[in-house]
């Protein structure tokens, strides 16, 4: 958290009494009136209309990027999503499109599977119908997901899609925001012996100038 521009170390936002506001993850972006820095301006093709363009913003491109540029998924591949919000609906659509057979959707509510096949899941399970998650993934992939991403803000959650993550080869890429005291227990020879992945990913490993134009020409040309 800051109340700085990134490059002078100033402030353009104060509250009534002219008490400055800070920015979450120098963004701040929920607001009807902003200053942004001329480095985090993106030009994008005027054809895509403001209230689809907004969702690049965020959401959909941390979503769509993670599977895309962090993750790398494989076509033909397996993919776990815990949390099917914005995020994780954005990762499913991403791991659609790089080419994964099978997309598993994990989330308590139950009427997102039906919004879900829109965006190419396969599968769904509900946490509160089971008493291991990791363990019913592992048991219908024969091994665990090679991808598995947590879109939801809880360690515990980070530590259930590690424990499906296929040995070997898997990765589990962390999208939510826990708390700033969050901890996970993670054994040390279940990330060594079996050779998994985990790892943060910060608005999906986009690159915003040259990766945003390239999600817009997307949905574009659709």
């Amino acid at each position: 958290m800051s109340p700085y521009m990134v490059r002078d170390g100033t402030s353009r936002f104060a509250d009534t009494k002219g008490e400055v506001l800070y920015h979450s993850l120098d963004v701040s972006s929920f607001t009807e009136y902003t200053v942004v820095d001329a480095g985090h301006l993106v030009k994008i093709d005027p054809a895509i209309s403001p209230n689809k363009a907004c969702l690049l913003s965020c959401g959909v491109s941390t979503g769509v990027g993670a599977a895309w540029k962090t993750a790398q998924v494989e076509e033909g591949s397996t993919v776990a999503i815990f949390g099917l919000g914005t995020i994780g609906l954005a990762v499913a659509e991403g791991a659609r499109l790089c080419g994964a057979a099978r997309i598993i959707g994990i989330d308590v509510n139950p009427t997102k599977f039906e919004i879900g096949k829109k965006f190419g899941l396969t599968d769904f399970f509900n946490p509160k119908e089971t008493a291991s998650v990791s363990e019913v993934i592992n048991n219908v992939t024969e091994g665990g997901a090679d991808y598995c991403f947590e879109c939801v803000g809880m360690s515990s959650l980070v530590e259930e899609a590690f424990a499906c993550c296929r040995k070997g080869c898997g990765k589990t890429i962390v999208l939510g925001l826990d708390k700033p005291d969050a901890r996970l227990d993670i054994g040390s020879t279940d990330l060594l012996n079996n050779a998994k992945t985990l790892s943060g990913s910060l608005f999906g490993g986009i690159k915003a100038k040259s990766d945003i134009p390239a999600l817009v020409k997307w949905y574009l040309d659709k």
